[in-house]
């Protein structure tokens, strides 16, 4: 698994239940940079071997530098959970007695030829249920479910500092992906950050990475809103996990906090309206606070498919806030 970071958060359940299930086993795990930093300490995984993609012919000297790493290594099993080409090249040149992958019908750009044996085809399900089926294809209960993104104590005394220095619990946000198609209005979430604060007393604390789609969305938002606003926008992903931990309450779209935020046990308000919360909710709670823009009208029951919609603009404002209640009703302790 190598790049997206719910994704990555998705296999540390999987790398659990390998642990538990094979004490003895040795998990290396073929990465890219941004989820490397992300996991790198994980207790379950003994060894990252960081794949540095680059376009071009940049890009054929970056396999042939993994090929290089992996020259003399040989696995008794290799698990391939992304069904990208790239996955399915990288897969050709490790060295495995099996090489487990997913079904034709769910592998992409003809993935599954680089692979010898298969998961059975079973449809579409949440993303975290499709990579339970190879636990279960291996004979691995995949519970209790755990994924121990845990903090060091470097950053708890980080955290600590950054949380004593705000004057009531912070509402994390995140406003921008790197899929412009997932992203709500800069307006919309100027009035829902005036809310929090004048109503469910929480300070907003805007997280992120350093993209130009999410400095600029950020600047909109601060210039529209009322709020007092912290802006915590960076480079360092350690310390978005750590604000996470810390924080009562996460607004986020379909994008990696989101699931980092599921992980740590910190309730999300879910903004869906791109891709279908069924495949890529928070896995297994919070489902009741997903702002629901994919479903094209209210209580339409779609099945769990893959499929994109364009449903972003049908969440309001109000909506958002309904669910921001609901959160404070049932989750956020006072």
């Amino acid at each position: 698994m190598l790049s997206a970071l719910g994704d990555a958060v998705h296999v540390l359940p999987v790398a659990n239940a390998l642990k538990r299930a094979w004490p003895e086993c040795r998990i290396t795990w073929v990465i890219q940079p941004l989820p490397h930093q992300l996991v790198e300490d994980h207790p379950a995984i003994d060894d990252f071997v960081v794949f540095h993609r680059r376009p071009g012919m940049a890009g054929l000297r970056a396999f042939l530098e993994l090929r290089r790493q992996m020259a003399g290594r040989h696995f008794d099993l290799l698990i391939g959970l992304q069904v990208y080409f790239k996955a399915g090249v990288i897969t050709a040149l490790v060295s495995a007695d099996v090489k487990l992958g997913f079904d034709r019908a769910r592998a992409r750009d003809a993935q599954w030829l680089f692979t010898n044996r298969r998961i059975p085809a079973r449809g579409q399900r949440h993303v975290q249920d499709q990579y339970f089926e190879f636990l279960q294809y291996l004979g691995v209960d995949p519970q209790p479910l755990t994924w121990d993104l845990g903090l060091s104590q470097q950053e708890r005394t980080a955290q600590t500092t950054f949380f004593n220095e705000l004057d009531r619990p912070a509402c994390a946000v995140v406003l921008g992906t790197s899929k412009l198609e997932k992203n709500w209005s800069a307006d919309g979430y100027a009035r829902v950050l005036e809310q929090v604060e004048s109503e469910h007393g929480l300070r907003p604390v805007i997280i992120g990475g350093p993209s130009p789609v999410e400095r600029r969305i950020a600047d909109q938002v601060l210039s529209a809103t009322g709020a007092n606003v912290v802006d915590a926008l960076g480079d360092d992903l350690r310390k978005l996990v750590w604000i996470l931990d810390g924080s009562a309450l996460l607004i986020s779209p379909d994008t990696g906090p989101l699931h980092i935020s599921r992980a740590l046990g910190t309730p999300v308000v879910g903004l869906y309206g791109y891709t279908n919360p069924k495949r890529s909710g928070p896995y297994g709670a919070f489902e009741d606070l997903i702002v629901d823009g994919y479903a094209e009208y209210p209580g339409e029951q779609y099945p769990v498919t893959s499929t994109y919609r364009d449903g972003m603009e049908r969440i309001t404002v109000d909506g958002v806030l309904q669910k921001v209640s609901l959160a404070m009703q049932r989750y956020v302790k006072r």
